[in-house]
């Protein structure tokens, strides 16, 4: 510990961020384009402070201390604490960890704490080491600070070269520095919002103070002040004044999980900060410190040295030979380690998991995967989990293997399991920990899982995420394929552990020994993945895509699924019987059409029925030789006025309603919840769109009133309501500012009916008194063009010819050109480059764009014209949800997010709520976009809330 003749450097880590970022221009890296300004400022101004304090001021101890992202106990007492500070810049976001990785580098002690701002750790810290006879310096310029200073704690503004100290202090406030909370409690601060006393500033509130003593002695005495408003004020907002004080007094007993002790200086590893230095292409810096060290930078490389949470980039001149993703990048030599699943460490005792915990603490990273005996996150239960420290370096912690005596595990009697209760306690601080990164493939499911053991896990990177965000569309994300293609490595299949068919078994009763193998295998292959993946983002400018669009959406989606939905047993028990009565009747419409009773399900009986025996033309033969009757087949025939093939389809999707969803949803009511908990896929389409699975909550069909109806079963809890809030023609909206049409950027912002607009543009009509038919075709031609509609698609879907259909296009692209330059353009693109991308940089591959196949072909080109926009809609709502927890908690709001289906949100609000969530919900949905980019047209969001979620939309 620090004591008499040592002297503890505490720097304000987050001043000096913002310091950083603000004195110098911005800086992007040449390789990549991802801003490191601040990351620049701050790695030149801590090597200076190092190095300039080192002979003037002989520091014993040194810290960096910063701010914790989200609120603080400061919000308990005030909420609106800080309300109208602006979030940090754009371009700062992805740099604060960076920042934290320097700190590191440097060998310094970088500490913050959940709950708690930087300036209550620096004065705790300062005022422990000041009562052990110990000179503390504060580095920083932060007036809150200042009611520090003493005669053993000083301040420095390195900025201003300036030492503050009560004289400083005197001369800034009018008072010392043990009555500046009084004074602050008076004046109050706008920048963090604290509301002092109205009409009193620094001036009046240190003449009050300086007469009447202090805070509270002022306040009893308030009567006595001769100023009328003056005395008015101390008055009535003297409940104001103390609340204001309670949050501008700094914290002096903030429970610190990094001992004074641990602060204490030592010399760099001269490799690892100077390899940092080289990952940030920081040239002149990495000289200066290399030369202090006498070394020569090239000698050190910058790839594969640090912890995989580094951003690591391939040198200039070094191997960028293709991996076996196919793409360049250098691959660390650790990664390559020989994968030994026969050398990993099963875990059975508390002393041993206190070890790896440690380590994993001591070096700021691991990977982290769980086993289960259910693919379910919210019925499974936790039967292990396995971690990695480093290649090569894995482990696994069974704890509720068996569940009784008998079971016959590989070498012999079952070991003994850590208790699950005290292994999650023990887990529960390192996967909360903020300073120690949780690396997983597919975390979102183990997040879920841990989250009802009481385990938030943060911070996180994913791995699935990460490859998606690079190779979208290319190849799956799963964690097989994804070692196959970076790792050349075939991991052990479940199969091989738990059986198959019906003779597998669930997790809880494999083999320890043989679990081991198969789940810190995971863990091992996890973590070289990330060693991998993570410098691609950088190297191909994907990192804002995946730390805006992909990893701070896990922790919502994690809320979202652990909420679920409330359902109606008995609306889908009556939808169900009425469903059964009405195909009972378009069955005997189906079979005196047909001639004869057949089984309706059967596309061989039907298609013989269609077209041999009653001989309707258009039939086509599948591979098999059987007539096809898919539902496109139907449509057709159906189009051109037959009666059976209509029949059929209204009987088809009453069918599907009725066995996917009025049958089948209460079997997913979880029994614990009452409620219906569908999980996400992030990764699994090309676009960016969510996928719902278990159960399918996104493919509900709403185009007919039976469809439509199944939403009548979703419903709020008693004294809430469902709100449902949806984009407005999202798709077209992104048409026209990406295809640059002027007609309709026009038309959205003056808030036109679009679809009234065109069929007047093409068909030269009024839009007053418009035949609703007419309208009805400029509409699907407007949807229909988005998806690359063909001639004999929209024929059949407006029931007329091809060629009237053929005509009707040709007219939309006569009026509208940019849309059809927009799609050759797009294609062109494609062709040429094989991805097009979003308009916020999502990346989306089409391997076939080239296919000699021409069918192929032509359905990438659709794709790639589909592509930017679908995918641009996508990416709005993602921003949208990312926001949306922290905008309805900033206004104490107790909406609840709950699905997410395509362009649309629903929420479980409290009734009272509705007006004021529909209003925030809207913004925040309409300006999702901001402030990354700027749409010319403007996104109309529809919010309202209903009983249920069908009357709510």
């Amino acid at each position: 510990m620090p004591g008499k003749g040592d002297h503890v450097f505490l720097v304000d880590g987050s001043g000096y961020i913002f310091r950083a970022y603000h004195a110098l221009p911005p800086l992007t890296r040449k390789s990549d384009g991802l801003p490191v300004g601040a990351v620049s400022g701050f790695c030149n101004m801590l090597y200076k402070l190092l190095r300039d304090t080192k002979d003037e001021f002989e520091p014993t101890h040194f810290a960096v201390i910063f701010d914790y992202s989200g609120k603080s106990f400061r919000n308990e007492i005030y909420a609106d604490y800080k309300a109208h500070r602006p979030p940090a810049p754009e371009d700062l976001v992805p740099q604060f960890g960076l920042i934290r990785d320097a700190v590191r580098a440097f060998d310094v002690p970088c500490i913050e704490k959940e709950g708690y701002e930087a300036d209550d750790l620096i004065a705790t810290y300062a005022v422990e080491a000041a009562k052990n006879g110990a000179r503390v310096t504060i580095v920083s310029s932060d007036k809150d600070l200042m009611q520090l200073v003493n005669g053993n704690i000083d301040m420095l503004d390195t900025m201003k070269l300036k030492a503050i100290g009560p004289d400083e202090v005197a001369e800034k406030f009018g008072v010392g520095p043990d009555k500046v909370v009084d004074v602050q409690s008076l004046a109050g601060d706008s920048v963090d919002n604290v509301p002092g006393v109205p009409g009193i500033g620094i001036k009046t509130a240190a003449l009050l103070i300086n007469e009447y003593g202090d805070l509270d002695t002022l306040l009893e005495r308030a009567d006595e002040i001769k100023q009328k408003k003056r005395r008015e004020n101390l008055i009535e907002f003297a409940d104001q004044a103390r609340i204001s004080r309670d949050l501008v007094r700094l914290k002096q007993d903030v429970p610190v999980d990094t001992p004074l002790s641990d602060m204490e200086i030592t010399t760099p590893e001269p490799k690892k900060v100077i390899g940092f230095l080289k990952d940030m292409e920081f040239t002149t810096l990495t000289k200066r410190v290399a030369a202090e060290f006498d070394m020569n930078p090239d000698d050190v490389s910058a790839a594969g040295d640090h912890p995989p949470e580094a951003l690591v980039v391939p040198e200039a001149g070094a191997d960028t030979s293709k991996n076996k993703s196919g793409k360049p990048g250098a691959v660390p030599k650790s990664v390559e380690a020989p994968l030994d699943p026969d050398a990993y460490e099963t875990v059975t005792d508390i002393k041993r998991l206190e070890e790896w915990i440690a380590e994993a603490k001591d070096q700021g990273f691991l990977a982290v995967d769980t086993e289960t005996d259910s693919l379910d996150a919210m019925a499974a239960r936790l039967v292990g989990v396995s971690l990695a420290t480093a290649p090569g370096k894995a482990c696994y912690i069974p704890l509720q293997h068996g569940n009784g005596d008998g079971l016959d595990f590989e070498g012999g009697d079952r070991p003994e399991q850590i208790p699950l209760k005290d292994a999650a306690a023990l887990l529960k601080p390192l996967l909360e920990d903020p300073s120690v990164l949780k690396i997983g493939q597919n975390l979102k499911y183990d997040m879920l899982l841990l989250k009802r053991h009481g385990i938030d896990v943060r911070p996180i990177d994913d791995t699935m995420l990460m490859s998606y965000a690079l190779d979208g569309g290319l190849h799956g994300h799963g964690m097989d394929e994804l070692s196959r293609l970076h790792l050349g490595h075939e991991t052990i299949p479940f199969k091989e552990v738990a059986g198959s068919g019906k003779s597998q078994i669930t997790f809880d009763q494999v083999p320890v020994a043989k679990a081991t193998r198969y789940a810190a295998e995971d863990a091992d292959v996890t973590l070289r993945l990330h060693m991998i993946l993570k410098p691609r983002l950088v190297a191909e400018r994907k990192v804002t895509v995946y730390e805006t669009l992909e990893r701070p959406l896990v922790p919502v989606l994690v809320g979202m699924e652990y909420e679920g939905v409330k359902i109606d047993r008995q609306v889908l028990s009556r939808l169900s019987g009425e469903f059964a009565q009405k195909m009972a009747s378009y069955e005997d419409e189906i079979y005196k059409l047909a001639g004869g009773e057949f089984n309706i399900g059967s596309p061989k009986q039907l298609g013989d029925i269609l077209f041999g025996q009653l001989g309707l033309s258009g039939g086509k033969k599948t591979k098999t030789g059987a007539w096809s009757t898919d539902a496109s087949t139907l449509e057709g025939l159906a189009a051109e006025g037959h009666e059976l093939p209509q029949r059929i389809l209204d009987w088809r999707g009453l069918s599907k309603l009725k066995s996917t969803y009025t049958d089948t949803l209460p079997d997913y009511i979880n029994k614990d919840t009452g409620r219906v908990h569908t999980s996400y896929s992030m990764a699994s389409t090309t676009t960016g769109r969510l996928a719902s699975s278990e159960p399918n909550l996104q493919n509900i069909p709403i185009r007919t009133e039976d469809g439509r109806r199944i939403r009548t079963a979703f419903i709020a809890e008693k004294g809430n309501k469902l709100m449902s809030a949806d984009y407005s023609q999202i798709e077209l909206r992104l048409v026209a500012h990406i295809a640059d049409v002027p007609e309709l950027k026009q038309a959205f912002a003056d808030g036109l009916d679009i679809h009234a607009m065109t069929a007047s543009e093409i068909f030269n009509v009024p839009v007053k008194d418009m035949d609703p038919s007419v309208r009805r075709r400029a509409k699907a031609i407007n949807f229909g063009i988005i998806y690359g509609i063909s001639a004999f698609g929209l024929a059949n879907q407006l029931g007329i010819s091809r060629g009237e259909a053929a005509d009707y296009i040709d007219l939309y692209f006569k009026r509208f050109p940019g849309i059809r330059d927009y799609m050759d353009r797009t294609k062109e693109e494609a062709h040429k480059q094989g991805y097009v991308e979003t308009i916020f940089g999502r990346k989306i591959h089409l391997p076939e764009i080239n296919s000699k196949n021409g069918a192929q072909r032509s359905f990438m080109e659709r794709a790639a014209i589909n592509a930017p926009i679908q995918g641009s809609a996508a990416d709005i709502i993602r921003r949208a949800m990312i926001r949306m927890a922290d905008e309805l908690a900033e206004v104490k709001l107790g909406a609840r997010m709950l699905l997410q289906v395509h362009d649309e949100l629903i929420f479980e609000v409290p009734e009272k709520e509705t007006d004021k969530t529909a209003k925030l919900v809207s913004s925040v949905m309409s300006k999702a976009h901001e402030p990354a980019l700027t749409l010319s047209v403007p996104l109309d969001v529809e919010a309202r809330a209903a009983d249920n979620w069908d009357e709510a939309h």
